[in-house]
């Protein structure tokens, strides 16, 4: 079975979740709106630079929901899906997905933001494989720490190794769909590589590439 592999945001949807999460906890209250939303709005310069200190930006992004219980941290979810995710979701996103899945491709969504925040978008896309960077959860209780290795740069090519580990598919064949210049470590160890709307490294990596390059926004 061949594996569609996607990155999410500002591939599959029209934004950034990770960023908007922090804006959405800034406009409801949940979160400072001056102090968290500049640390917000500074971490993510850093990832479109490529010089984001993933650690650091994980105990930032995850502190709001700090030892809340996951059923508070669900309603959160759920006001968030509704006012700041549906309106960049993109139909041509599911078209491709949908593609995919009538091709019998295995399909897994593999990101750098936090599964507290992508979980509920997976679904929404109806991908069921995700690999984030694990939020923690015990005795019902978000942590604010992570499990395992980030899937951040080279750290999405180790959790792919990890899981692929437990399943039955492999690399051969591969396809893996991006925006960003940040996952170009995985996107070279695909077969088939695809740059979506990507920002001017990965456009210029993908045309010196012959790799294909192509919009999902119309």
């Amino acid at each position: 079975m061949t594996l569609a592999i996607f990155d999410l945001d500002n591939t599959l949807i029209a934004g950034d979740s990770d960023h908007r999460w922090g804006e959405f906890l800034c406009a409801t209250g949940r979160a400072d709106r001056e102090h968290f939303k500049q640390q917000n709005d500074a971490f993510y310069r850093d990832y479109q630079a490529g010089a984001l200190d993933i650690h650091a930006y994980l105990a930032f992004a995850l502190s709001p929901i700090a030892g809340r219980h996951i059923d508070e941290v669900a309603q959160w979810q759920a006001e968030f899906m509704a006012d700041w995710v549906e309106p960049i979701l993109l139909p041509a996103a599911f078209e491709l997905i949908e593609k995919h899945r009538a091709a019998g491709d295995a399909l897994l969504i593999i990101t750098a933001t936090n599964t507290a925040v992508t979980r509920p978008i997976a679904a929404r896309l109806g991908i069921k494989s995700l690999i984030g960077c694990e939020a923690e959860i015990i005795d019902d209780h978000y942590t604010g720490g992570t499990v395992g290795t980030p899937s951040y740069r080279e750290g999405k090519v180790e959790r792919l190794e990890q899981w692929l580990q437990q399943r039955t598919e492999n690399r051969e064949g591969a396809w893996f769909y991006s925006d960003s210049h940040n996952d170009l470590p995985l996107l070279r160890q695909v077969d088939h590589p695809v740059a979506v709307d990507p920002d001017d490294t990965l456009r210029a990596e993908a045309s010196a590439n012959g790799w294909p390059i192509i919009s999902l926004r119309g």
